[in-house]
């Protein structure tokens, strides 16, 4: 028997969104996997031919792009971070919608104008997109990389200005900041391996077929 397909799949807020999308391709995850409190990373389902493996969401990409993984779920923000050659995108999932966007302190927006920036000091975990998206507007951005708490940044005077995903923007309220350009418009996506899909294409063509058709059903039940 073939080893079993490896699907990648991102921890924190995502997991309720992929769950239905997971039983309309067909695929029942162990109890355990959307446990968030549960510390195993590999989980069996309901089909032997499929276990899951949960990460960080910028692990996935590195996961599946190496082919440790065969197949993953990533929000479209790490595939622009990443650029990574070895991935195949086929489908919009529909779910996981947010943004990437600039954000800076609220009296700082007040007067500001991001058309008349020369050069901005950013805090991010988004360094080559927010590099891309400054450089192509003439502007010269330094990038202080970070992984997390972003929105302090500005506060401790590490960056004036932030680039992140947002959500409902509360996050950015309650710390002070207002959004001041949106970069681009983030959901997940299914990726697959491209060599695993050449060579496994018999296992892997219908599960991106049923994933497909998953988000399809997903898009006409909202």
């Amino acid at each position: 028997m073939a080893d079993p397909v490896i699907l990648a799949v991102p921890k924190g807020r995502i997991l309720e969104e992929v769950q239905p999308l997971l039983e309309r391709a067909g695929i029942r995850p162990e109890a355990a996997f959307f446990d968030e409190g549960s510390r195993a990373l590999q989980f069996k389902t309901d089909r032997p031919d499929i276990e899951l493996i949960r990460v960080r969401a910028f692990d996935v990409a590195t996961f599946v792009a190496h082919g440790a993984a065969q197949l993953g779920i990533v929000g479209s923000d790490v595939l622009m971070e990443f650029d990574y050659s070895e991935l195949y995108a086929p489908v919009d999932l529909g779910i996981g919608h947010c943004r990437i966007s600039v954000a800076e302190p609220k009296d700082m927006a007040a007067g500001d104008d991001p058309r008349e920036w020369s050069h901005v000091r950013v805090a991010t975990k988004y360094p080559h997109i927010t590099a891309r998206h400054f450089e192509a507007r003439g502007v010269q951005a330094e990038c202080v990389k970070l992984n997390g708490a972003m929105e302090i940044a500005p506060v401790l005077g590490l960056a004036g200005r932030i680039v992140d995903l947002v959500s409902s923007g509360k996050t950015l309220k309650e710390n002070g900041l207002v959004e001041v350009e949106v970069i681009a418009q983030v959901s997940a996506r299914l990726i697959v391996n491209r060599a695993a899909f050449k060579t496994r294409a018999d296992t892997l063509g219908p599960l991106v077929a049923a994933f497909r058709a998953a988000a399809e059903e997903l898009r006409d039940a909202a």
